[in-house]
């Protein structure tokens, strides 16, 4: 299914047809039907050097966790001039447990993690957030031993946000009285209370997922294309191209 939206006055256009994948939280199988329905797209449209760009939010909540972020990774590796992986408020909480385990792991466990461990083959069952310090610490360097060492670093160094032409693609969204590259880190993993409420004072449009909307938002200087995958069964893609039209492809 494809959704072609009007366009609003003053819209996107990025260098090239970019692709905005929106938060996969575990989902592999929707993520593997989202590529096809990029393939078929560009396919279409002949489109020249496409770009496709991932949100961040790779696993927890979802089943397949490890199986999700181990295929964009390799699709990185793969592609690296046409494939751009966004860091995600959860990666980063991933991260943090891994440096932090004793006063990372409870908010991390919280926010999905349970999924994410079972995943990579770690039976948490047993863990909850108010285990002790030597516990998530034991389950910290469990998690080390079962992720790759370069996973570990090209998570690390996963970047916030990616632009072309008027276009920037963020995890969570940005502070709208400030210049795109002029964002705080914790505004573009964790968003900005007036980011969906106050209009930007440039031409920047700005593509984020984070916060899970029943369909996609197409408005004011902004897009949105996460759905909630996790538990809608949806995963939602951007299709933007060079002229400003925009359409949304649903896996």
């Amino acid at each position: 299914m494809a959704d072609t939206s009007p366009l609003p006055d003053g819209h996107p256009r990025p260098e090239f047809a970019t692709y905005v994948v929106g938060d996969l939280h575990g989902r592999a199988d929707l993520l593997e039907r989202a590529l096809d329905r990029i393939d078929e797209h560009v396919g279409h449209t002949r489109a020249r050097n496409p770009q496709v760009v991932f949100v961040g939010d790779y696993i927890d909540h979802g089943p397949d966790s490890a199986a999700a972020l181990t295929r964009v990774w390799e699709l990185s590796k793969a592609l690296p001039a046409n494939v751009t992986s966004l860091m995600g408020n959860h990666e980063r909480m991933l991260l943090d447990f891994m440096a932090d385990p004793a006063t990372r792991g409870p908010r991390w466990l919280r926010s999905g993690a349970r999924a994410t461990l079972d995943s990579f083959g770690l039976h948490s069952s047993q863990l909850t957030p108010g285990c002790g310090a030597e516990v998530f610490r034991r389950e910290a360097t469990a998690l080390r031993d079962h992720m790759a060492p370069e996973l570990l670093d090209w998570l690390a160094r996963l970047p916030l946000s990616w632009h072309s032409g008027n276009l920037w693609v963020v995890h969570a969204g940005a502070d709208p009285q400030h210049a795109m590259d002029d964002q705080s880190p914790r505004v573009l993993l964790w968003g900005h209370p007036e980011f969906g409420a106050r209009p930007r004072f440039d031409d920047a449009w700005v593509v984020h997922g984070h916060t899970p909307a029943e369909t996609h938002v197409f408005e004011d200087g902004r897009i949105c294309v996460d759905v909630g995958a996790w538990e809608s069964g949806i995963l939602c893609t951007a299709a933007i191209s060079p002229s400003g039209k925009v359409e949304f492809l649903y896996a």
